[in-house]
This record gives structure tokens, C-alpha cells and sequence, in this order.
């Protein structure tokens, strides 16, 4: 029996990604190993939407390299997609696959691993093209049964400044509302509790198939899957937010009150340089609309610092409006310049120390806002789905509402859903007590 084991970097919709080749190697006979084993295959599957994330691929690369240098090596997702070229000059790598071809990757690495290693690389990099349908794979099961992750989107069409997903993504593409259904089925009956539904611009579900199918649909197919206890939705652009959303979320509490909306900066003038295509004015109306609607909703965002051009003045306006939206988590990213965007030739490039600078101020606000709402929490009682031990004797999970919450337990409760008393907030978390029987 063959082993491989595979890395992921980068966000939620590569794991899922990774999940779901998993699944087509188990059904062939291949045993999925930790990547700190020995392997006879070795598969990355890449980011590229940072520097950072970009490096890390090719350390990740690199270390498979070192630590079985006979093993095949197969690098996927973004960074081929984006830099194929790139990856060819690194000697060893034999398999590369863009964000295409996925449904065929046994199929590639068997022809691969049955030829001389000494070879020239396979390359299996598909140009993206406005003809692409979205791979419906079969979702990936793990052994732990908490959150299960479902890409029902890919692709973007909105080409902001600063991004290089649309290019190594490519265009919109959706799961069809039957596969949604199959796909939520198998993880109900594999024992997940909670649902994910993942893309790469989520909101634009359905939109490319010009028959009215929106994320609304998806999100009514899969709570009308029987078991279902909760789903989440990913990232969000808060111009896709509509009415309809917020009935579902406002009169159903299996939709988890949870709306991850990127901000990207709080200043109009970055915002406009970035392409975003929204005011601040108008994140700010739909922030109150949202929880005019949903008073206890969490909302998350992105913020970008230090994109070209942004001067002292912008910075500081731009924490002047964050500081008044009441997030319940920032994520604070430094502008990472990226071959290929329009950002990367503006002029009046920001230098990293400048960059890490705000990051730092603005990580503060996170911090702080962060806590506000825990502490705005305090006193409620919500469901938890409880994922692991924390130290101390605790086990810690997610409450609907985006709180990580902490109680007295034991490992015998994972996967469980508790009602718990929020008691106290701590740093970054909150610390309740068990009031309901876990489920």
C-alpha cells in the first residue's frame, strides 16, 4: 500500500481542497499519513495570497525534499497556478497541479510515480479560462467529528488592486444545490454538528448560471438537511448581504450569527485605490442594518495596512472609523506586494517597517475589540460546540456567535454541543459554566 501525506497553507477553501483529494486517494487504496512520516508521496497544496504564505510553500517544499529525497513530490493549488515556471527550476519537484485537474490527481501522481523520478516534471497546469465548472468533489471526512468544511464557490471575478486570487482562482463557478445536499447528507451522517460553506466569493453563489440561484438557496438546501444542527457561513463581501440572509439567520438558530464581512481599510480613498466596491458609509449603514436584525450577530472583518499610497493621515482615519464599527475579531494583515496586481506598480510603495508599525497599532484595536465583545456576552447562555482539551483541565469551543469559550471538562465531550453560561471574560476568551446536558 502506498503512503502519502499531504500540507496545506492558506485558507479554509485549501483545506478543503486537501480534505477532499484525501478522500480520492483513500478510495484508490492509498494510506494518508502526518507529513512528518515517511511517505512514498509527498503533496503540497500551496498559497500564494501573501509573501508569507508563498515562502511558506516553498519551505514546506523544500523540507518534504530533504526529509525523503526518493519520495515523489507533488505541489498544487495556487502557487502553480500563479508561478509554474517558478516551481519547475526547483530541482525534485515532480507533479505540479493548478487549481484545475484536481478531480484526475490520482490519476496524474500514478502516472507520475510509474515513470523514472529523473523525468522531466509533470506538469499539469490548466490555463483558467471563462469555460471553467467547479469540481464537485467529494467532501473530506476527518476522524474528529466538529466542523465539517464544504466549498459550494469558486473563483472571483471582482479584481481588486491588491489580489491575485482571481488569477490563480479564476472565474465564477458553482457546486450544483443537488450536490450541496448529497454532500451535507454524508457529513450528518459521518457525525459533523456543524457545516461550513466555503468559497472564494461566496456570495456570488449561483450568480455565473444566470438562473437566480443564489447563496440564499444553498443555505435553505442545506438546513433542510435532517440532523443538521448548525451552519456557518464563510467570508462574506458586505455588499452581498440581503434581507433574505439575515430572516434566515434572525428566525433560525442553526444559522450561526456569524457574518465575516472584509473591510480592507476604513479610509474611501484606499478603499477606491483598491477597488473595493463600496464606501465606508455604506459598510457602516449595513453594519447597523445587520444588527438592527440580528442584535447579537458577531461580525468579523479583514483590514489591510500599509497599501501603497496610503498616507499617516488615511491610516489614522481609517482606525478612526474601525474604532467605531464594534468587530468582534480583526484580522490585520500587512499589504503584501504580489507580481501580476495593478498594486504592486502603484507608486509610493509603503516600506515594511512603516507596515508593521500600523499592523501593530491597529492590532491593539483587535485586541481590545475583541474583548469588548466577549464582555458584551457576559451574563448570556449559548450553545458551544465543544472541539478540544485546553490546558488546565477546560475543553474550549466555538459558541454561534464566534466566542471562544472555555468550561470544565473532559475529552469525552468533543464533538458534543453544550448550553453553557458565560461567566467571565479573560483575554481573547470567555470562560462559562456548563448549564445544559451536552448533546
Amino acid at each position: 500500500m502506498k503512503r502519502i501525506a499531504f500540507y496545506t497553507l492558506g485558507c479554509k477553501v485549501n483545506q478543503a481542497d486537501t480534505a477532499s483529494m484525501e478522500v480520492l486517494f483513500r478510495q484508490s487504496g492509498y494510506m494518508v499519513v502526518d507529513f512528518n512520516e515517511q511517505a512514498d508521496i509527498y503533496l503540497i497544496n500551496t498559497c500564494v495570497v501573501t509573501n508569507i504564505g508563498q515562502r511558506k510553500s516553498r519551505q514546506m517544499i523544500n523540507r518534504a525534499l530533504r526529509h525523503t529525497p526518493k519520495a515523489l513530490i507533488v505541489v498544487t493549488g495556487c502557487y502553480p497556478q500563479t508561478a509554474a515556471e517558478e516551481l519547475k527550476a526547483i530541482k525534485g519537484i515532480d507533479v505540479i497541479v493548478g487549481n484545475q485537474e484536481r478531480d484526475r490527481i490520482v490519476e496524474i501522481v500514478e502516472a507520475a510515480f510509474h515513470s523514472n523520478k529523473n523525468t522531466e516534471i509533470s506538469d499539469n497546469v490548466q490555463a483558467i479560462t471563462g469555460a471553467t465548472v467547479f469540481e464537485e468533489l467529494e467532501v473530506g471526512v476527518g476522524t474528529r467529528k466538529t466542523r465539517g468544511f464544504l466549498k459550494i464557490q469558486e473563483g472571483c471575478n471582482q479584481y481588486c488592486a491588491y489580489c491575485i486570487i482571481p488569477y490563480a482562482r479564476g472565474p465564477l463557478s458553482s457546486r450544483s444545490i443537488d450536490s450541496i445536499r448529497t454532500e451535507i447528507e454524508r457529513l450528518v451522517v459521518a457525525g459533523y454538528r456543524e457545516v461550513v460553506l466555503l468559497g472564494i466569493h461566496l456570495g456570488c453563489y449561483g450568480k455565473e448560471q444566470g438562473n437566480n440561484i443564489t447563496l440564499c438557496n444553498a443555505i435553505e438546501t442545506a438546513l433542510s438537511v435532517e440532523g443538521l444542527e448548525r451552519l456557518r457561513l464563510g467570508s462574506l463581501e458586505s455588499i452581498e448581504i440581503d434581507d433574505r440572509i439575515l430572516s434566515i439567520m434572525e428566525h433560525d438558530k442553526r444559522l450561526c450569527r456569524h457574518l465575516h464581512l472584509p473591510l480592507q481599510a476604513g479610509c474611501d480613498e484606499i478603499l477606491k485605490a483598491m477597488k473595493r466596491p463600496y464606501a465606508t458609509n455604506e459598510f457602516a449603514r449595513l453594519l447597523v442594518n445587520i444588527r438592527h436584525c440580528v442584535p447579537d450577530v458577531a461580525i468579523t472583518t479583514d483590514v489591510i495596512v500599509g497599501f501603497p499610497g496610503e498616507s499617516e493621515e488615511n491610516f489614522l482615519a481609517g482606525m478612526e472609523f474601525i474604532s467605531n464599527q464594534n468587530f468582534a475579531r480583526i484580522h490585520v494583515f500587512p499589504y503584501s506586494r504580489r507580481k501580476g496586481t495593478p498594486a504592486a506598480e502603484m507608486p509610493l510603495q509603503i516600506s515594511n517597517i512603516i507596515k508593521q508599525k500600523r499592523a501593530s497599532v491597529l492590532g491593539k484595536l483587535a485586541k481590545q475589540q475583541k474583548q469588548d465583545f466577549i464582555i458584551k456576552n457576559i451574563g448570556r447562555e449559548e450553545d458551544v460546540l465543544f472541539e478540544q482539551l485546553s490546558a488546565g483541565g477546560y475543553i474550549e469551543g466555538l459558541t454561534g456567535n464566534y466566542i471562544r469559550t472555555i468550561v470544565r471538562g473532559s475529552d469525552g465531550i468533543c464533538g458534543m454541543i453544550g448550553r453553557v453560561k458565560l461567566i467571565e471574560a479573560k483575554e481573547g476568551i470567555a470562560v462559562g459554566e456548563l448549564v445544559g446536558v451536552c448533546k
